[in-house]
């Protein structure tokens, strides 16, 4: 029978704590749903450490556990992709995170919805909650995004009143985090053998975070671009009369 978080009480009479995961609790080790959702969260963070955003403070973590006890229930959800602007101590290899205890509460949480119903949406209250529930009432991160990788729906919810609100995109289709600095929107394309929708980044001035096979294709097209603006040079200083290997040195 599931024991029930707050029975005959209101949302707002929950006992919440905030405790370090004890040793003998189990994480449950879900598989993952499909292949893309690595390859998803991946790319949102390659994207924010090609363009120097990560700082050693910050914890960027893909299906880690977080933390909160819950009327004396200890509760571990495990999002997609999360974000905590600052963390107290820097840790290699966490397997949790409590918030409070250890840093900030996280700034955003992502879910990548599969085939296969994920709880995204459960406002569920008997234990173990729902990760709606979870995320917006005891955790009360301020910005949950669900996105769809195969049709591309992103849904944008903020918290309000202690209440998810759905938010609408501007008019490039992008949502401004205003603690991240940065847009978070959809792109469509290919990488690593994925042809579909993915989540990027774009910085105030509306550019998009590259990848870095991105980067190595751009730095390619500016070094092509040098050498033919360098040929073109040496073609018209020939057609004066000038020899390029014997210009006359600077003063």
């Amino acid at each position: 029978m599931a024991t029930q978080l707050s029975e005959g009480k209101s949302q707002t009479e929950l006992v919440i704590s905030w405790e370090a995961l004890p040793k003998d609790f189990q994480l449950e080790d879900e598989p993952v749903e499909n292949t893309s959702q690595p390859l998803l969260a991946g790319a949102l963070r390659e994207s924010l450490e090609i363009s120097g955003f990560i700082q050693p403070q910050m914890l960027i973590a893909s299906n880690l556990g977080l933390c909160a006890t819950v009327n004396g229930q200890f509760i571990a959800k495990a999002p997609d992709w999360v974000y905590v602007p600052s963390v107290n101590e820097v840790v290699g290899n966490r397997k949790s995170y409590t918030p409070n205890l250890e840093g900030d509460i996280p700034a955003i949480a992502i879910e990548f919805l599969s085939d296969t119903e994920g709880g995204e949406y459960s406002v569920k209250r008997a234990y173990p909650p729902g990760k709606w529930f979870f995320y917006e009432q005891i955790l009360q991160i301020p910005i949950y995004v669900v996105f769809e990788p195969y049709g591309g729906l992103l849904e944008y919810y903020q918290l309000e009143n202690k209440r998810y609100e759905l938010k609408q995109p501007d008019e490039n289709g992008r949502h401004w985090i205003n603690v991240m600095g940065l847009f978070l929107g959809t792109w469509q394309g290919t990488k690593e053998g994925r042809t579909g929708y993915w989540l990027r980044w774009w910085d105030q001035a509306g550019n998009l975070l590259p990848w870095a096979v991105e980067q190595i294709e751009q730095e390619r097209q500016r070094a092509e671009q040098e050498c033919q603006q360098k040929e073109r040079l040496i073609a018209y200083l020939q057609s004066q009369g000038i020899d390029p290997n014997n210009l006359p040195p600077f003063e």
